[in-house]
């Protein structure tokens, strides 16, 4: 009996190395699709295993590249959207800054126009001196921005303040400078009382010092 056992084991073992061989040998499986030459279908040579291992490989490469491709372009959008979005709030600041700069402008204006029409008539009464020859043509009329800054001086050459600001008319002609005196007063003198060489960067008011002191004492 137990003969009987090994010899049916062994015939087993037997059988499923032969089964095996043949289905590495290109031989079908029972239920495989065979071809005319009764060579499996359903299997892929070493060729075509080759083949498909290349083709991984070249997708997994391609896909690898368009991956960097896209993190590549995500990274150059967020830095153009910061570098967009600096420029937009260094614009404001400036805006922002302008529009104060409009508001003051604005205001010094109005002070200058509202003290203009106060002190008309007493300005009019002040003691003003006969222009140099040279001096009588530099009449003060389209804005100027090398005027703040620029020194003023009086006609006899000593020199009484700097011009920090201007007051306009509608239509833009400078109507007023505003001067720091040297006293640190501060003083509207009118475009008519004002003559500025640009060559020598001479501002001059035929203004004296005394009416000046006392055009700074005004108040709206």
């Amino acid at each position: 009996m137990m003969f009987l056992k090994s010899a049916l084991s062994t015939t087993a073992i037997v059988l499923f190395i032969g089964t095996a061989s043949f289905a590495q040998g290109g031989n079908p499986m029972p239920g495989e699709r065979v071809d005319a030459n009764g060579m499996p279908t359903t299997r892929s040579t070493p060729a075509e295993q080759a083949q498909t291992v290349e083709i991984n490989k070249q997708v997994g490469a391609q896909n690898a590249a368009a991956d960097e491709k896209a993190a590549a372009n995500d990274a150059k959008a967020a830095a153009d959207n910061a570098h967009y979005q600096a420029q937009q709030q260094q614009y404001q600041g400036q805006l922002q800054q302008n529009q104060a700069q409009q508001r003051d402008y604005q205001d010094r204006t109005a002070a200058y126009n509202s003290l203009q029409t106060r002190y008309a008539a007493e300005r009019a009464a002040y003691r003003r001196g006969v222009w140099p020859n040279r001096y009588v043509k530099w009449v003060i009329v389209d804005r100027d921005a090398g005027l703040i800054g620029e020194r003023v001086q009086l006609i006899t050459g000593s020199r009484v303040g700097t011009v920090v600001d201007t007051a306009h008319t509608a239509n833009g002609n400078v109507s007023a400078l505003l001067v720091r005196l040297d006293s640190e007063k501060i003083v509207w003198i009118d475009a008519g009382d004002v003559r500025y060489n640009r060559a020598d960067g001479i501002v001059m008011t035929n203004l004296n010092r005394a009416d000046l002191r006392h055009m700074a004492d005004e108040r709206v």
